[in-house]
């Protein structure tokens, strides 16, 4: 049987983050009236290496006894794991029937996470993630090892779930004038997804070049209607100026362009999307 187009997906591991993603993904699909799907993966390359050097002078049986105990104890491990990812999907899929969705569809598949979402997606409208999975739970101040990259590699809409969910009722798009802000624009204007909800359109830059770039994108925000527009300039630091606007004005979810520039000019300049997801605390969505 073919699977639904159009998906939203929440890839969920079992963190703390986890309700907040399954939470987010649900408000999303049932606002644009698409499919919930849940996603676990089990990547088995991340074991944890055996270290048991079997190159010494020992006999024959002893190493067939070894290998015998390290296969037995790599099954056992497997199955903990595979047992683990069903509990979290049948904890994720009963969450997302309470929230709201009929028949929310599960996945578990094997491999790293990035492999598992590249075979599937030409049928993700959009992805949801918390911003820290197992490893750094409980660190507040990082970010998933992975995020990155999946976000360069995936030229998709990406939710990136950072604490318990709130349903949004301001949003903030961070706007440059960029393809990508403009893509955001025309985004939040086609979307049923933010109608009703008030949209700050946010610009850093000198006040006549921001002037400028604004009015093109309110006017196209305008003719979608049903949103509630505010415009702002900014001065300083996009990342500190941004973080700092929405906590002043209770900003529930900022929309952005993602890694607009090349790898080299991250490297030398740093990354404003890199930065942005470190020092957000709220639901940042964005686009590639």
């Amino acid at each position: 049987m073919k699977e639904n187009k159009n998906i939203v997906l929440a890839c969920i591991d079992g963190s703390v983050l986890t309700d907040a993603v399954c939470d987010y993904a649900a408000w999303i699909a049932q606002r644009v009236d698409a499919p919930l799907k849940l996603l676990h993966t089990i990547d088995h390359h991340h074991e944890k290496a055996v270290t048991t050097d079997l190159s010494g002078n020992i006999g024959l049986d002893t190493q067939d006894q070894l290998l015998e105990n390290m296969t037995e104890q790599e099954q056992a491990e497997s199955k903990i794991r595979l047992q683990h990812a069903k509990t979290v999907l049948t904890a994720a899929k009963e969450r997302a029937m309470q929230a709201g969705i009929a028949k929310p569809l599960t996945r578990l598949q094997h491999g790293s996470l990035l492999e598992s979402l590249a075979e599937i997606k030409q049928d993700i409208r959009v992805l949801v993630i918390g911003a820290r999975g197992k490893q750094h739970e409980n660190q507040e101040n990082e970010i998933g090892a992975k995020i990155d990259n999946l976000i360069r590699s995936l030229h998709l809409p990406i939710l990136v779930a950072y604490q318990a969910f709130k349903a949004p009722e301001q949003i903030m798009i961070a706007y440059d004038g960029s393809e990508a802000a403009n893509k955001a624009v025309d985004m939040v204007a086609a979307s049923p997804l933010y109608k009703g909800l008030v949209c700050h359109l946010v610009c850093v830059s000198k006040k006549d070049s921001a002037d400028t770039l604004l009015e093109a994108a309110v006017s196209k925000l305008h003719a979608a209607g049903d949103i509630e527009i505010i415009t702002a300039n900014l001065q300083g630091k996009a990342e500190e100026a941004l973080c700092a606007y929405q906590s002043d004005h209770n900003i529930d979810m900022t929309i952005m362009g993602a890694f607009s520039h090349t790898r080299l000019h991250d490297i030398l300049l740093g990354s404003f999307t890199h930065n942005m997801l470190l020092k957000t605390k709220k639901p940042l969505l964005l686009l590639r």
